[in-house]
């Protein structure tokens, strides 16, 4: 089975775990637990970037060899009162190994993107080091050297930047810690706004019902008109495809003069592509697929619903969708081809996502 270096170190921060680790920083147990999925591929990534430099690997075999069997006493040092030390011993490591200006820029992204706070978050940081460097030793086991620590990092690249999740990607992007994930790295960055593209889809269609509530009524067709050209606006504002504005504006405009029953049937077929796209970006191992599976089922279902809509449209008309949505399957393909890579994820996974995959594909037939 392929190695992946995130699940790795999760399997290790089970929920036991990260309580006592919050615990023993003072920190709430829940922000805590829900910090983890975005810290651990963001140290990852930090990590990454230091093996890629010049004599970076032989830094981190050395970081790890001192960790060999650390992982086994680590809750022990916990339970006894010796997070004071290990923390600092953690802090000390993160500084020697990413250096203390990306140190500094890693903790403050984690900060932004946790709301812990700055210390707190430095703190969590220097904690989960000793943990990462553990996880690697025990994984390489006897006799590794910085050849198989460049190597091991080499081959997570696309894991480490499957698993940052939206809004730590784009944090990161300016910081310079993402370089040497190469091409991986910039589907963290796209989900990154992931956030700021919902608003403007939601603001745009909203500005669109008010301009059609002054609007003459018109016939049904019209109703079914304006349906596809709203949901296929704002999935175009969800994956990028085209520059947001511009392809909203475009489609709006050839439906200003049309009633408004159909926009909230297009915002929730926006709503149900979007569930899917974060159900996917949150898979990084068995039991986070075994999580996102009933989400993915929830929202094919009622793509089902609204596609059965946009069946009722003329020929013409369901070529323009099609000329919309088709730019979407590209991007939508790759990322679902990248979450079924990942080791155990397709046996459950797969039934649904090919099923998700034709209904929108037939969206664009």
């Amino acid at each position: 089975m392929a190695t992946n270096l995130v699940s790795l170190v999760s399997q290790f921060l089970t929920p036991d775990m990260i309580g006592r680790i919050a615990t023993a920083l003072g920190l709430d147990h829940n922000k805590v637990q829900s910090a983890i999925g975005g810290v651990v591929p963001a140290l990852l990534a930090a990590l990454n970037n230091t093996a890629t430099q010049p004599g970076g690997a032989q830094k981190l075999a050395d970081a790890a060899k001192q960790q060999a069997g650390s992982l086994e006493n680590f809750a022990s040092v916990l339970a006894t009162g010796g997070q004071s030390s290990l923390l600092e011993k953690g802090t000390q490591m993160l500084s020697s190994l990413v250096g203390g200006q990306n140190q500094n820029a890693l903790t403050d992204a984690v900060a932004k993107f946790t709301g812990l706070g700055q210390s707190a978050s430095g703190s969590l940081l220097g904690m989960l080091a000793p943990v990462v460097m553990g996880s690697i030793a025990q994984h390489l086991g006897r006799g590794f050297d910085a050849n198989s620590v460049a190597k091991l990092f080499a081959s997570q690249k696309d894991n480490i930047a499957a698993a940052l999740p939206s809004g730590m990607g784009n944090l990161l992007s300016g910081t310079g810690l993402l370089n040497s994930l190469g091409d991986a790295a910039r589907t963290a960055t796209a989900t990154g706004s992931e956030a700021m593209r919902e608003t403007s889809a939601t603001r745009l269609v909203d500005a669109a019902r008010q301009r059609g509530t002054t609007a003459a009524p018109a016939t049904t067709n019209w109703l079914y008109w304006l349906l596809p050209l709203a949901a296929a606006a704002a999935l175009l504002i969800y994956f990028a495809v085209r520059p947001t504005e511009e392809v909203v504006q475009q489609g709006m405009s050839q439906a200003q003069n049309t009633a408004v029953q159909g926009l909230d049937v297009g915002k929730q077929l926006a709503s149900n592509i979007a569930s899917v796209r974060t159900a996917l970006d949150g898979v990084t191992d068995v039991p986070s697929a075994q999580a996102a599976l009933p989400k993915l089922q929830e929202a094919t279902a009622q793509i089902e619903k609204n596609g059965s809509e946009v069946g009722q449209l003329s020929a013409d008309q369901r070529k323009l969708v099609a000329g919309l949505i088709t730019p979407l399957m590209p991007a939508f393909n790759q990322l679902c081809d990248k979450v079924l890579a990942i080791p155990g994820v397709a046996e459950v996974l797969k039934p649904s996502v090919d099923t998700l995959k034709a209904k929108i594909t037939a969206l664009a037939a």
